[in-house]
């Protein structure tokens, strides 16, 4: 197997800004990219790109990310941070019991800082988690694609980590399924590198994704659920 997660994506207005945003937040390099620039990641932490573009978010987002804390205190220098670098508090409907706290980053992208003492991303990272929109399906489809252990497979929710540690990406069905929708293509999305694009391509699709458009070494396909992600050689 070839495949490799290079970077979770985001489409913003302004890719430079988010892109120092949560390179700041996460004490990481920005990398500029052609239409765009790169937060890159580790072996154990995963890479955020931004994508300059003028479409705007329609529905739901697709993904968003979660930052971990060692105390209250450290949660609360967190939220902090993020707002001085220039976040905001969002309201998506939590409790005020709730522990874990809201925020929007430059590009208007939610993210949350977890409590501490959350024992499911305890040992992940500062940057704990990636969560989806998802079926079950979708998350045993990832598993496959990328071969990282499966490491929660209940009640519908999924998710897999890097056989490294780190970062855990995770899928949950956040919409009643029964509701009537139009597929409107994401905002974020993954991006994956290959040394065989033709390889891995046929592998995918013998998985459950559907091929859609290819450009200069670039192939866009949609995981078993219609959403979309992309595929380019290393």
């Amino acid at each position: 197997m070839t495949l490799h997660l290079d970077a979770v994506v985001f489409d913003v207005a302004d890719a430079s800004a988010a892109a120092a945003f949560w390179a700041a937040l996460l004490d990481r390099e920005v990398l500029a990219e052609p239409g765009g620039t790169l937060v890159p990641g580790t072996f154990t932490q995963v890479g955020i790109r931004f994508v300059t573009t003028d479409t705007v978010q329609v529905g739901p987002r697709q993904l968003h990310l979660h930052l971990t804390s060692s105390s209250l205190e450290d949660q609360q220098r967190t939220v902090e941070a993020a707002l001085r670098l220039g976040g905001r508090h969002l309201d998506v409907g939590q409790s005020p019991d709730d522990r874990f706290i809201v925020l929007a980053d430059p590009g208007d992208d939610e993210l949350c800082v977890i409590e501490p003492g959350n024992t499911y991303l305890a040992g992940t990272g500062f940057l704990g988690e990636v969560t989806c929109d998802g079926t079950r399906d979708v998350g045993v489809f990832w598993h496959e694609a990328l071969g990282w252990p499966l490491v929660l497979d209940e009640d519908g929710q999924t998710a897999i980590q890097s056989p490294h540690g780190g970062t855990k990406i995770s899928w949950d069905s956040w919409e009643d399924p029964s509701a009537p929708s139009e597929h409107v293509r994401s905002r974020q999305r993954f991006d994956l590198l290959t040394a065989d694009l033709a390889l891995e391509t046929e592998r995918l699709v013998a998985l459950g994704a559907t091929r859609l458009a290819e450009q200069e070494g670039h192939l866009e396909m949609t995981d078993p659920d219609g959403h979309e992600f992309g595929l380019r050689t290393a």
